[in-house]
């Protein structure tokens, strides 16, 4: 038999390497020629790469998400068939390139990922889709000129291998989008003049822990947060206790009418979608010097995952649902994120994100805003206290329950008026709730 070398192609006059995102065949597996044995992509187009002849894979270099130099050794064929001429095969042609300056294949990767925008990057997870589905090259280029979020790109179907997502799925999804944003490309962190400090650590007794894809995105897309947006946190105290009061009162009456648990969470998002009613210049996103103000309201809500991450699900057109319709919502939500069943049109396109940090027994928090959002509320844990309140009979000391709110919000378009405005305006609905409310 005669053995062919399969050698990355070019792919174009600038393109000197490519990254390998899925082998559809492995060692030892036949394969006929044009029949496509891989997947590549580089910044500019995903590629399938076909078989130049009839045979066995002998041999496969590199795996996926190494970046392989055009020209270099992919993998090695036995043809069953007469070897094609060289020729005749743009896969068997082209000098290997210089090696940019000596980097290894590692480094090149590494350097290759390193310039994508810092939530973009990620890692192939061959077989899995949504949080872990690798993100090609181009599909990251896309995602930053259009501006797209993480849980944008995730939440797209993939038609790829194993449901990666191709750049004909985002183009199809660009399409169909509600509220594209104008084009533009988001700049990147500006890289610190100092290093950072060494940290010292005891083999045996300390333990490494690798962070996850999702949480190098997390982390990433905080950081990028707190780059593109100045933070500013505002605070109020609100008196809940009618609230309280009305849903012990009528919670089991709930879920034996409606089979549905009644909790606080969409009262809350009932009181956040009345005060965007009020005060829509907080439900926007900023692109440049342009505000999109947009007309859906849908509230995303911060939800830990059974593996510590955070994901947001989103309550779409909440101002168009009635208490039991939020609930309804927000608890499938919610059940679906503990069961690792979001679909991906369930976490994708908040306009604006609460984050209830009393379920962990937090008193308040200054959360982290969710981009391309402008503003984001925690809510604290409700605790009774003695208050002074103001009767018929004049000041009065009782016991109450008291939530405290923080609002952070995007400085450069949300100013303290309209923040506090907002704020303000969700506590007093909150604050007004009728305790002898029907269900």
């Amino acid at each position: 038999m005669t053995t062919v070398e399969l050698k990355m192609p070019k792919m174009g006059e600038s393109i000197s390497e490519a990254t390998i995102l899925n082998w559809l065949k492995n060692v030892g597996d036949t394969v006929e020629e044009d029949e496509t044995i891989l997947e590549v992509a580089t910044d500019k187009v995903d590629s399938e790469i076909p078989a130049p002849c009839d045979g066995v894979i002998t041999e496969i270099r590199y795996q996926p998400n190494e970046v392989v130099e055009v020209g270099k050794v992919i993998a090695v064929i036995e043809a069953t068939t007469i070897a094609i001429k060289k020729e005749d095969s743009p896969l068997l042609e082209g000098e290997m390139s210089k090696g940019r300056g000596g980097q290894t294949d590692r480094e090149s990767s590494k350097k290759k990922m390193n310039q994508a925008s810092p939530h973009f990057k990620g890692e192939m997870s061959k077989g899995q889709r949504g949080s872990d589905a690798f993100l090609s090259p181009l599909v990251i280029s896309i995602a930053q000129k259009e501006n797209l979020t993480i849980e944008e790109v995730q939440s797209i179907p993939g038609t790829g291998t194993d449901g990666r997502i191709r750049k004909s799925d985002v183009v199809q999804y660009l399409k169909n989008r509600k509220y594209p944003l104008p084009s533009r490309p988001q700049p990147l962190p500006p890289k610190p003049s100092y290093n950072a400090p060494p940290i010292s650590y005891v083999e045996g007794k300390d333990r490494i822990v690798e962070m996850d894809r999702m949480r190098k995105m997390i982390a990433d897309h905080m950081v990028y947060s707190k780059h593109t947006s100045p933070h500013v946190t505002s605070y109020i105290e609100v008196d809940v206790t009618n609230i309280v009061n009305w849903r012990n009162k009528v919670k089991q009456e709930f879920q034996d009418l409606y089979r549905e648990k009644l909790t606080f969470t969409p009262i809350f998002v009932e009181a956040v979608a009345k005060g965007i009613k009020e005060y829509p210049m907080i439900n926007v996103s900023v692109d440049d010097k342009k505000i999109v103000v947009h007309k859906d309201i849908n509230v995303g809500m911060a939800t830990a995952l059974p593996n510590g991450n955070l994901i947001v699900p989103v309550v779409k057109n909440a101002d168009e649902k009635n208490l039991l319709g939020l609930a309804k919502n927000v608890n499938h939500l919610v059940n679906s994120a503990r069961n690792n069943a979001l679909k991906p049109d369930e976490i994708g396109g908040s306009t604006f994100t609460i984050s209830n940090v009393g379920t962990f027994g937090s008193l308040m928090g200054t959360p982290i805003i969710n981009q391309p959002e402008v503003a984001i509320l925690a809510l604290g844990i409700i605790k009774k206290r003695p208050e002074v309140i103001t009767t018929e009979k004049g000041d009065e000391i009782a016991i109450r329950s008291m939530m405290y709110l923080s609002l952070s919000f995007d400085h450069r378009v949300v100013d303290g008026f309209l923040g506090g405005s907002f704020l303000r305006k969700v506590g007093d609905e909150l604050e007004a709730f009728d305790s002898n409310r029907e269900i």
